[in-house]
């Protein structure tokens, strides 16, 4: 067992394809982060096997800002507590969806209900949108595993070989970790490892984060650098980051230690 870095930060993305937020602190469940991809839209000219809007067919996604209604009931399980002193630790209750209710701000400042009219009818408009309906789900509706991971390293190193300085909110990972004194794409090293992160929580990391277009988009605008998913494929196998899946719950914060355990 050995410390191999920190938390730097964590995040959660309440809606598919908009912009996420970043956290205090994240119970990570066996789902994933607690309040991560919960809504989406359903395309019905998407493909049968991805049958969302994203941000590769409608930019302007990333330009919404999902903000939960009721904050502090997003922030983890209502009986979390009480699960947890439960012998041998019970998996906790989620919340209602009224409890995890959305209201999205858009890129001109309005804010509209999630489940709104005026913000279907809005992104319908988009080249690529057929008729959109909204999907809820009390777990991450995640395009493959529960929790996402990259080191800053991995950004920075990977900026350097595009040429230019990459906001990490392009790769739309759940936990950021600076790993002391290591070079990008260390984390691929971890692969088939389970790692530790704070208190309790635990994660079995499965396999390198195979990349699609949505890094090639600045998060700030929406602008397109294709440059950035090329490098990706020329250098490093079209992939960057990991995939992990939780084996024990638990809550995380930044600057919590991430240590490898075997």
């Amino acid at each position: 067992m050995g410390v191999v870095g920190r938390v730097e930060s964590v995040w959660r993305y309440p809606v598919k394809s908009m912009r996420g937020e970043k956290l205090d602190s994240a119970f990570v469940g066996f789902a994933g982060v607690y309040g991560d991809r919960l809504y989406a839209f359903r395309n019905s000219v998407a493909d049968t096997g991805f049958p969302y809007l994203t941000a590769r067919e409608y930019a302007q996604l990333l330009l919404h800002q999902p903000r939960f209604r009721h904050p502090e009931k997003a922030l983890g399980p209502p009986n979390l507590a009480e699960a947890e002193h439960l012998a041998p630790g019970l998996t906790p209750v989620y919340a209602s969806m009224d409890d995890l209710a959305v209201d999205v701000e858009t890129p001109e400042g309005a804010v509209v209900a999630i489940d709104s009219a005026t913000l279907r009818e809005s992104l319908g408009k988009a080249e690529g949108a057929g008729e959109l309906t909204l999907l809820k789900s009390d777990r991450a509706m995640t395009d493959c595993r529960p929790v996402s991971l990259i080191s800053t390293q991995t950004v920075a190193a990977l900026g350097e070989e595009v040429g230019k300085s990459l906001d990490q909110r392009r790769f739309r990972a759940n936990i950021y970790v600076d790993l002391v004194g290591a070079v990008g794409s260390a984390e691929d090293a971890f692969v088939g490892k389970t790692l530790k992160i704070g208190a309790k929580a635990k994660i079995a990391v499965l396999e390198r984060d195979p990349r699609c277009k949505m890094i090639t988009l600045d998060p700030a605008d929406g602008q397109a650098s294709p440059e950035v998913l090329e490098t990706v494929a020329r250098a490093h196998e079209g992939r960057v980051g990991v995939y992990a899946a939780v084996l024990v719950e638990g809550t995380i914060r930044p600057g919590d230690e991430v240590l490898l355990l075997n």
